[in-house]
């Protein structure tokens, strides 16, 4: 005996034998129809769902979804499965709600969003994540009650996809954007049901399946959707349907992932796949630094102190160093963070306020030795590896290229070819240069143009915006590889879809972020093994970038799935080199492809400038320094990371940090200045003025020189066209200039500082009063007096030689 009720009629049917009851069961049953479809408002014009051909009527009696059979055969534990293929019995029944258009209760649903199950599933573990001869599947996870209400019982079952292996990519997606149980997700698995008791509100209850492999009957090597769902039975039978598992019911939640099956006697044509794997971070060097009182020495001053974290024992950076050795990757390094860790195991301040401008606000950092030690872990993990130094601080080449940063291009240049020969000294190899990343991989004529500019041949690109000539698939599959753009520049094209797959995944790295890591891994399988089946045969590349601050739940998938599709045997690991290896000719696609949310997150025109206008500075201030060399390398390395591709995503950092470092300029330009001075008098024909030059900076005072100009030249004016100024490191120096002085009364000066190389004002002048009281008038008649005894004389000799 059956009960069940007719959506939208609330009346219960009896079906019993075909005994004398018979005739009235269907009666009842012919009443029942009726009234509900008199109860039922019409649907919207349009056709509905049709049936496929293949849909055909289980020894249940229910209708069974089934697509055409892929003929493979049984492999090892992996069955065949035909045009018209049954689970068997019980396994044909389709519940309510598994229709599409109907909702997660079993009534009709209205067209638009579906209401939300009452009960949410995640898969904790999945073993083996991929499935090669016989066995069983073994699955784990737990069910949270999310509604508000009492929930119960149910028992939780396994579906594997109707259509079979899945044969694009883009089906992967579409398993993934499906929200309620339909058909395309197929009939339960019979006879391996889970019982779930009732849970109440808020409720979590784990549970665990065991599936042999051959119950599954899967098509040979593929991927699969795998659908574990929750389903309430509603007859009065409701044990005895969770024995059979014959899908009926209503669906009170369920989970989708992806189950990758490649038998042991599959013979695909592998991917070669090139892994990077990148040790990049945020900026965290500041453009000032602390000369110690007691030695000569100069201390970096960090914004914060969030490397010492990181370095240490189970820090990002330090568990990916860890992680990666002795891995088939190749290293992705940006000599910025070598440079930071070596400024660290040397000694280095923490700003008490980041973007400050004054070095004596700051604490002594407490990191040097964990600094010291990744640096050693990283020197053994990268030995004998393909090491990629990118430009020093990982610039933002599309910010860069489309906000007008020409005017950066030697600073940036010369800090690359720097930063290189930091990575192979520091660490013992001989590291590629020369290889730009643009963010997101977005790449079009005026970013491949500035990459070129700044050195950079090689450009590692989203499929997206480069075309090859010697495709092998449709666009949106997997073709990846080395393309030779025009200009001499070679596109290095990665998979822009498990590009995103990465960049979007943060799992947490404890318990919690298990359903997300098994997630992301079940995908990451699938599309590699997808990819592969595209063209078996084929000698194809598959280049895996992750993102730059990869996170080390993502790197723990990662370093899975190629081990998984290694052992398998549809990926085989291959260089940096290799993928670069006989590229094809291409080009760019040649439209504006560039989307607006990259642009959204791009360092802004007026930022860009400020780092310009602040690179000049710093050229002036190189002038006046006795030994500038240190200074201009912070300063030069401090605007080399204003620009940093790590900025992106924060954009409150990125300016803040701009402004410390404009601040620091303007701190020591501002420091080298004239003192003011109130009246001064001059008291004799020939006197001295004293001028103060207040000496700021934390080094000699060389390149300045002092000159005076008189408003009264006729009155004063000074003897000494220029003064060359010298001055000790934080000191105040007093500078006297000679002047003359011809007339009494009042005169004003200016006094101006100068560099010397080049002669251009330094600072503001400053101007002052002199009183002349040089001359008396006591010496004025003095002079008259003397004049007129010359003249007497000259007189008196020349009438004596007259009389002789």
């Amino acid at each position: 005996m059956r009960r069940g009720r007719t959506a939208g009629a609330g009346v219960e049917v009896v079906v019993v034998g075909r005994g004398g009851t018979y005739r009235w069961a269907v009666a009842v049953t012919v009443s029942t129809v009726l009234a509900a479809l008199t109860s039922v408002p019409p649907a919207p014009p349009g056709p509905g769902p049709a049936m496929s051909p293949a849909h055909r009527h289980g020894p249940g009696g229910g209708a069974v979804a089934r697509g055409p059979g892929h003929g493979h055969g049984s492999v090892g534990g992996v069955t065949g499965r035909g045009p018209a293929h049954s689970r068997g019995p019980g396994g044909g029944v389709v519940a309510r709600g598994l229709e599409h258009g109907h909702g997660p209760h079993g009534g009709t649903a209205a067209r638009g969003p579906a209401r939300p199950y009452p009960v949410s599933v995640e898969l904790t573990s999945l073993a083996p994540a991929v499935i090669r001869e016989g066995g069983e599947l073994r699955i784990s996870g737990r069910v949270t009650n999310t509604s508000g209400r009492r929930v119960g019982p149910a028992r939780i079952g396994v579906r594997i996809g109707a259509p079979g292996a899945i044969d694009t990519r883009g089906g992967l997606s579409a398993v993934a954007r499906r929200a309620p149980l339909s058909r395309a997700d197929g009939s339960e698995v019979p006879g391996r049901t889970a019982r779930l008791a009732p849970l109440s509100t808020g409720a979590v209850r784990g549970f665990r399946l065991t599936v042999p492999v051959p119950d599954l009957e899967l098509d040979g090597a593929g991927a699969y959707a795998l659908t574990v769902g929750v389903i309430r039975s509603d007859d009065a039978d409701a044990d005895a349907d969770a024995g059979t598992g014959t899908g009926t019911g209503t669906v009170l939640g369920l989970t989708r992932t992806h189950l990758s099956a490649y038998p042991d006697a599959t013979r695909l044509e592998p991917l070669r796949t090139t892994v990077l794997w990148p040790v990049i971070d945020t900026p965290r060097m500041e453009a000032l630094t602390l000369r110690t009182p007691d030695s000569d020495s100069v201390l970096p001053v960090f914004r914060d102190d969030g490397l010492t974290a990181a370095f240490g024992p189970g820090g990002r950076l330090r568990r990916l160093v860890e992680m990666g050795r002795g891995r088939p990757v190749t290293w992705v390094l940006d000599p910025d963070l070598i440079v930071q860790a070596r400024a660290m195991a040397a000694g280095y301040r923490v700003a008490r306020t980041p973007g400050g401008s004054d070095p004596q606000a700051s604490t002594e950092g407490t990191g040097g030795e964990a600094a010291a030690d990744w640096l050693a872990a990283l020197r053994t993990a990268v030995r004998g590896r393909e090491v990629i130094a990118l430009p020093y601080a990982d610039p933002d080449l599309a910010s860069l290229a489309r906000g007008g940063g020409a005017s950066l291009t030697g600073l940036l240049r010369r800090a690359s070819g720097t930063g290189r020969a930091v990575v192979d000294r520091a660490l013992g190899v001989r590291a590629r240069a020369g290889v730009g990343w643009p963010a997101g991989g977005e790449l079009d004529e005026g970013i491949a143009r500035y990459a070129k500019g700044l050195g950079l041949d090689t450009v590692l690109a989203s499929g997206a915006g480069v075309v090859s000539a010697g495709e092998l698939v449709s666009e949106g599959a997997t073709d990846d590889g080395a393309v030779a753009l025009e200009g001499g520049t070679t596109a290095l094209r990665y998979d822009a879809a498990i590009a995103s797959l990465l960049f979007a995944a943060q799992p947490a790295a404890g318990a919690s972020g298990a359903p997300a890591r098994l997630r992301l891994r079940q995908r990451l399988l699938a599309e590699t093994l997808t990819a592969t089946r595209e063209l078996p045969y084929a000698r194809r590349d598959l280049v895996v970038v992750p993102p730059r601050r990869m996170p080390l739940g993502v790197a723990r998938v990662l370093l899975t799935v190629v081990d998984e599709g290694r052992k398998a045997g549809w990926l085989a690991p291959a260089g940096f080199a290799a993928a670069l290896r006989k590229p094809t000719a291409g080009r760019l696609r040649g439209f504006d492809g560039y989307p607006l949310a990259r642009r959204d997150g791009e360092l802004p025109p007026e930022r860009l400038a400020a780092v310009v206008r602040d690179r000049r500075r710093m050229r002036a201030l190189a002038k006046v320094l006795s030994d500038a060399r240190a200074t201009t390398a912070s300063v030069r390395a401090a605007l080399a990371r204003s620009v940093a591709t790590g900025w992106r995503g924060d954009p409150a950092g990125a300016a803040s940090y701009q402004r410390g470092v404009s601040r620091y300029l303007t701190a020591s330009i501002t420091s080298v200045r004239l003192v003011p001075k109130s009246t001064v008098v001059v008291a004799g024909g020939s006197a001295t003025i004293p001028v103060t030059v207040d000496n700021g900076l934390q080094q000699d005072l060389t390149g300045v020189e002092l000159r005076v100009l008189s408003s009264r030249p006729e009155r004063l004016k000074a003897r000494d066209r220029t003064v060359p100024v010298r001055a000790s490191r934080a000191v105040s120096r007093t500078v006297r200039v000679r002047v003359k002085a011809y007339a009494n009364g009042p005169v004003w000066l200016t006094a101006q500082l100068y560099t010397t190389a080049d002669g251009r004002p330094w600072g503001a002048p400053m101007t002052f009063r002199a009183d002349v009281r040089s001359v008396p008038s006591g010496a004025v008649i003095f002079v008259l007096v003397g004049t007129a005894l010359i003249v007497l004389a000259v007189t008196f000799r020349l009438r004596r030689t007259r009389g002789r």
